[in-house]
């Protein structure tokens, strides 16, 4: 199982200063590169969210938002009453009237025009902090739902990249068949030659032989097949491991080896279907390196 590098998770947590909540975006990365960014006072949590990512994600560029919806608090708090306020207004609004003398009286009605009478209660952010615990579990839950992501965008880079894979063991099987072949035409092209130049009906067959022998071994590929064979064998294991541990690095190896081991292969290829063969080969490689630069 692999994973990719892309993947997107987010979570909440209710806090005595409000609700957080984080955002986890990735994008690929060589390396574990991160950027958090904070609320006003909160920045002195942001090893706490770093250390809780690199706990679940071990490559990757990985950008980390973390915000504080502090009205669920606040409006949760119901207005209180400010009696003192009250009695020195309507103590006011009594001297008024009698040193007006002005008719009516103070009622309920009256009393609520004065807003200041009601107030909400703030709660002291002075005192109450959030715990980096309730951080630290909102970033491992955050961090999990990226994982999960990335776990399902693998499973489609794995089918993919097997493909890939497939295409160039039949394109080494088709080099394989086409090898020796290519040997007998230019014996025989030599043969043709050598008497066209000569005008003779013979040949020296054992220098025939002897010219063929070192051009079989010029050209011979059987060395870059099974290099390259093992390097799909290989890819292959790395593809169908547990995903206990990042593969990414392993796969773009072995992606530049075949690449070497294709380029082997065309230059001492002097045939049409041979080279054909490993230009598709090139093909694959460079879409199989493009796919791998996103796996963790």
């Amino acid at each position: 199982m692999i994973r990719s590098m892309t993947g997107y998770g987010d979570a909440e947590r209710d806090t005595p200063l409000g609700r957080l909540r984080l955002e986890v975006k990735t994008v690929n990365h060589r390396f574990f590169n991160s950027s958090v960014k904070t609320p006003p006072g909160f920045d002195r949590y942001e090893r706490v969210v770093v250390d809780a990512l690199k706990g679940h994600l071990s490559r990757g560029h990985i950008s980390a938002f973390l915000t504080l919806d502090r009205s669920a608090i606040e409006t949760s708090d119901a207005p209180r009453v400010d009696l003192d306020r009250a009695r020195q207004i309507r103590q006011a609004i009594e001297y008024l009237q009698n040193e007006l003398h002005l008719p009516g009286s103070v009622d309920l009605e009256m009393m609520t025009r004065f807003t200041e009478v009601f107030r909400a209660v703030e709660p002291d952010r002075g005192k109450v902090e959030v715990d980096p615990d309730e951080v630290r579990v909102l970033t491992e839950q955050a961090a999990e739902a990226v994982r999960t992501m990335r776990e399902a965008e693998g499973t489609r880079l794995h089918a993919d990249l097997a493909e890939r894979l497939a295409a160039m063991s039949a394109q080494l099987d088709r080099v394989e068949a086409q090898a020796p072949i290519r040997l007998v035409t230019e014996r025989d092209r030599l043969r043709a030659a050598v008497i066209e130049l000569s005008e003779q009906v013979g040949t020296d067959e054992d220098r025939l032989a002897r010219e063929i022998a070192y051009l079989a071994d010029k050209w011979d590929v059987n060395e870059e097949l099974v290099r390259f064979r093992s390097h799909i064998e290989l890819f292959q294991e790395a593809l169908d491991a547990d995903g206990s541990e990042p593969v990414g690095k392993r796969l773009s190896f072995l992606a530049q080896e075949m690449h070497r081991e294709a380029n082997t292969i065309g230059s001492k290829a002097n045939d049409a279907v041979i080279s054909q063969a490993a230009v598709s080969i090139k093909e694959e490689i460079e879409r199989l390196r493009e796919q791998v630069e996103n796996v963790e």
